[in-house]
């Protein structure tokens, strides 16, 4: 374990809060990583509440970690990376949270994701995961294609894979399209066959429908024309995803999330070769944006 820092000592939170869990690091001025937390869901459109508790339970474990008291709170300047808050009137209503930090800096998970994946403010990102969407921040301007959740968008994710082979399946079943071998691995996943899927899915989350994902990509390597059609669809989106994002300029660009590698095998070849390796994980990309954005705020007051 680091040393610990005196209890006025500055100390950075980066947050990283999406709709399945939240990851917190804590670190000292010198970027030492003291302790890091996870905590459950942290996606305002589903919960602000349940949000803030996720946050504060990442925290208080990462303090744990670090050997530091909730007292240590007082000193930690955060940064929260949210998923939802996107949206202008989450955005508003968590910026005003009555929070037990130093200071907080609100941005967005794609907005953290790209700093972490660069370990610099300008570049894209393109996320291929339980769901997908693309980010690009040039010069200031920032640039979020798709993000539109599922199931009314998320195309190339790995819900969005596990729905068009749940929709390919029952089409089949009634035998009003071509039959796939994707109907005996679905089957055997979900132990159920025609409207016994359906009622098995019933309130099923995006994360429940992106665990059917490898059976795509399995019956896709092993020839079958619904599912090579299914990644295909999908590669091609996150192509043309990717190629509007270079039309912004970043000096890099890179693809993270579960399904990322598996659907950069299928997406244009040039494009593949394009990508960048991520430097960090989102959560160093919010200690960096709460650092810049401390570090600046002094030069506002005097402006």
């Amino acid at each position: 374990m680091a040393n610990l820092p005196p209890t006025h000592s500055p100390l950075f939170l980066g947050v990283d809060g999406g709709g399945t869990k939240c990851r917190a690091v804590l670190v000292d001025s010198n970027n030492t990583v003291l302790g890091v937390g996870e905590g459950g869901p942290a996606n305002p459109y589903h919960g602000v509440e349940r949000t803030y508790e996720s946050i504060m339970n990442a925290t208080d474990i990462a303090l744990r970690n670090a050997g530091l008291t909730p007292k240590h709170k007082a000193n930690i300047v955060a940064g929260l990376g949210l998923a939802g808050v996107h949206l202008p009137s989450l955005f508003q209503i968590v910026n005003q949270w009555d929070h037990p930090f130093k200071a907080q800096y609100l941005t967005t998970d794609l907005h953290i994701a790209c700093i972490g994946a660069h370990e610099s403010d300008d570049g894209a990102v393109m996320v291929a995961g339980t769901g997908s969407c693309g980010f690009s921040y040039v010069n200031g301007q920032a640039v979020t294609l798709g993000a539109h959740g599922f199931p009314c968008g998320d195309k190339g994710s790995g819900a969005w894979l596990g729905l068009s082979a749940i929709q390919a399946v029952l089409i089949a079943e009634d035998e009003l399209g071509p039959s796939t071998m994707l109907s005996d691995l679905v089957e055997e996943q979900l132990q159920a066959r025609g409207l016994m899927i359906v009622d098995r899915l019933s309130g099923a989350k995006s994360s429940d429908y992106a665990k059917l994902a490898p059976l795509v990509f399995h019956a896709a390597e092993q020839g079958d024309s619904v599912a090579l059609n299914i990644v295909k669809d999908g590669a091609d989106y996150l192509s043309r995803v990717a190629n509007k994002l270079w039309a912004t300029k970043p000096p890099r660009m890179s693809l993270i999330g579960g399904v990322a590698q598996r659907m950069l095998d299928w997406m244009d070849a040039d494009i593949a070769a394009r990508m960048s390796a991520p430097l960090s994980q989102p959560e160093f990309g919010a200690v960096r944006f709460a650092k810049t954005k401390h570090a600046a705020k002094p030069q506002e007051i005097a402006s």
